[in-house]
C-alpha cells in the first residue's frame, strides 16, 4: 500500500528541473536578498511596498519604500528598464508584494517576489532598520 506521500508519483526530474526552474524566476528567499547585500552584489533594487508609516518602524536593510498603488510609469522610469525589482510586504498573509510585482509586471518590469516578507526576513533572524523620519 502506497503512502499518501507516494500515492501520486513524482515528477520525471527534466518536468521537475522546468518547475522549480520556473518558479525561481518569479521568486528569491530572505537568505539570497542578505547574501547579495552582505557581498556587496545588490544587482537588483529591493522594494518594501508597505505603507510609508511601517517602512518607517522597521523594514530590511537597504529596501527602497514604495507602495504599489505608488508605483507608476513615470515613478518607475527613474530605473533603467532592465532593472530587477525584488518586492516584499508584512509576510505570506500579505498580497501587496504580489500585487506590486503584478503591477511591474504590466509597466514591462521583471520582478521578483522576496518570499516571507517581513515575516521570513524575521523568521531567519536577520536584523532590521528603522527610519522613524522617513514617515509621510
Amino acid at each position: 500500500m502506497l503512502s499518501a506521500v507516494s500515492e501520486i508519483p513524482a515528477a520525471e526530474p527534466e518536468l521537475a528541473a522546468a518547475h522549480y526552474a520556473a518558479k525561481l524566476a518569479f521568486e528569491t528567499d530572505c537568505s539570497d536578498v542578505l547574501a547579495a547585500f552582505a557581498a556587496g552584489n545588490v544587482d537588483f533594487v529591493l522594494l518594501d511596498v508597505r505603507s510609508p508609516a511601517l517602512f518607517a518602524q522597521s523594514h530590511v536593510p537597504g529596501a527602497i519604500n514604495l507602495p504599489h498603488g505608488k508605483m507608476t510609469a513615470h515613478r518607475m522610469s527613474e530605473w533603467a528598464r532592465d532593472t530587477l525589482f525584488v518586492v516584499y510586504c508584512a509576510g505570506p498573509h500579505c498580497n501587496g508584494a504580489d500585487k506590486a510585482a503584478l503591477r511591474l509586471a504590466r509597466l514591462g518590469l521583471r520582478a521578483k517576489l522576496m518570499m516571507g516578507g517581513m515575516t521570513g526576513w524575521a523568521d531567519e533572524g536577520f536584523a532590521f532598520e528603522s527610519q522613524p523620519d522617513a514617515a509621510e
